[in-house]
């Protein structure tokens, strides 16, 4: 705590010499943020012609030409060879068909168990159940896995983690339960059955043979005959005292490339040019339900894309006036973010600057809403804030300082936890470049009713608390883009794995 009021009381005294200068004209430009700015341009993008602006879909499309012409408009450059498209392609898989039975049971795909895994075959393949309960060496001693379909009881345990572990002692594939209650599964059955036409999108990369099906635990108990409590006993230490049971399964897959694009618009700073700073949002959303209704995403995440449209209009606006900022920013809004941060993570694999050029990453993903922990409250000024001290020992300070000087919002770190268990520190862009080492500040609003749903529309969004985020993300935006020295990476990265 004491060095972060050194730190502060020296930034403060360093910038001494120049902040009445920077407070007008940093002033003057914020003041092109403008409620009605937000909400014109968001009206348009979370409109039902977009259709959600699904991954690879027309309404993704549209929006990405309207990114596109809004930089070209501002005379922004199209860093991408003279374009504001960074084109690349998606792979759909589809398991067209999946097929899973123990003893007599056939199970039923997206209602009994959510396929989860990988696997091309031929043919139906033939293997012994056997119950291993937790991925512990204890465990794996005890029960042979090689070439079994293995039963995992994962709940409260890293399922990436653990199956890696189980498919690494060579088993043929893993039957999982990550959750309690047959309620919370069937929601995410249903949720799956509802994607199931459109296929899931990931980057193109060969077959694995790694049949992983997901089942609740009611179903685990019922394949094992077996209750819950007795199989939740031993999972713990005792797991070969559960009966095997023969199993078949089969999966056949179909992949087709999906086109889709990251847009950029790019304005090249003066004296420290090559160093880039980057402002981002996503500006996919989910498309359209499996009712027909359209997920519009005004808050998830037009707000944010629309956030960055007007800050690259105050940038723009004060280049005109010959006020450039001395580093380089690029304007990005990624694809994908909804199909696992994929258009972020093309970027960061597919550079259009050098990563070690690029001094921090400014991410907006939510910034229209007040969420369930301020919905009652007195003083509804806040924003949360994510990850601003994790690589930098500046980042956050001058974050602090820029909202102490300028927009007096509640700064909230709740979320930066390390344990928080709503992970959002790795469900948005920002982690593709945190994990580069590249330090970052994601700001976000919280999650509501209307998250993820149709009910997410422009009606809702608080244009006057939003353009109050949007200004402070400018100021911090035009400091670390004027400052005299890049922010230290003098941290360390705890979290590199999603």
């Amino acid at each position: 705590m004491k060095r972060n009021y050194w730190i502060a009381g020296l930034l403060s005294l360093c910038l001494t010499a120049q902040v009445s200068a920077q407070d007008a004209t940093a002033l003057k430009y914020a003041e092109k943020i403008t409620a009605a700015g937000l909400e014109e341009k968001l009206t348009y993008l979370a409109s039902d012609e977009m259709e959600g602006r699904d991954t690879g879909e027309k309404g993704q499309k549209m929006a990405a030409e309207y990114l596109a012409n809004h930089y070209k408009s501002l005379g922004l450059a199209g860093p991408v060879n003279g374009d504001y498209l960074q084109k690349f392609n998606l792979a759909s898989v589809s398991f067209s068909d999946v097929n899973l039975t123990v003893g007599k049971q056939k199970l039923v795909n997206n209602e009994d168990f959510v396929f989860i895994g990988d696997g091309d075959m031929k043919k139906a393949e033939k293997a012994d159940l056997v119950f291993l309960g937790l991925a512990s060496e204890e465990n794996l001693a005890k029960v042979d896995v090689k070439g079994k379909l293995v039963g995992l009881w994962a709940i409260g345990e890293r399922a990436q983690t653990v199956v890696r572990d189980v498919m690494d002692a060579g088993a043929a594939g893993i039957v999982i339960v990550t959750m309690e209650g047959q309620a919370n599964f069937d929601r995410l059955a249903n949720r799956y059955k509802s994607l199931s036409g459109r296929g899931r999108l990931g980057f193109e990369q060969p077959s694995k043979q790694e049949p992983i099906f997901l089942v609740s635990s009611d179903k685990m108990s019922s394949l094992f005959a077996t209750p819950v409590e007795i199989l939740k006993e031993a999972a713990k230490n005792n797991p070969q005292s559960i009966k095997s049971q023969k199993a078949s399964y089969l999966i056949k897959k179909a992949t087709k490339l999906v086109p889709t694009e990251n847009v950029m618009g790019y304005l090249e700073g003066t004296d420290k040019k090559d160093e880039v700073l980057v402002i981002s949002s996503h500006y996919d959303h989910t498309g359209i339900d499996s009712q027909g209704r359209i997920n519009n995403g005004a808050d998830d995440d037009g707000s944010g894309t629309v956030s960055v449209m007007q800050i690259a209009e105050a940038f723009a606006a004060a280049a005109k006036d010959g006020i450039k900022p001395r580093r380089s920013i690029l304007f990005l809004n990624v694809t994908g973010e909804e199909k696992g941060l994929l258009g972020s993570e093309y970027y960061a694999n597919n550079p259009i600057f050098p990563l070690e050029n690029t001094v921090n990453n400014i991410n907006i993903d939510m910034v229209g809403r007040i969420d369930y922990e301020y919905q009652d409250a007195e003083d509804q000024d806040y924003v949360y804030v994510i990850g601003s001290e994790m690589l930098s020992s500046q980042l956050k300070v001058i974050n602090e300082y820029n909202n102490i000087t300028y927009t007096g919002l509640k700064l909230d770190y709740r979320y930066d936890a390390e344990d928080d268990p709503n992970r959002f520190y790795y469900r948005s862009d920002h982690y593709n470049f945190a994990k580069n080492n590249i330090p970052v500040i994601f700001f976000f609003n919280g999650v509501h009713d209307d998250y993820h749903q149709h009910t997410d529309t422009v009606d809702k969004i608080e244009f006057p608390l939003m353009t109050k985020r949007a200004k402070l993300i400018f100021h911090t935006s035009w400091d670390l883009a004027n400052r005299e020295q890049r922010t230290p990476v003098d941290g360390t990265n705890t979290r590199t794995d999603r």
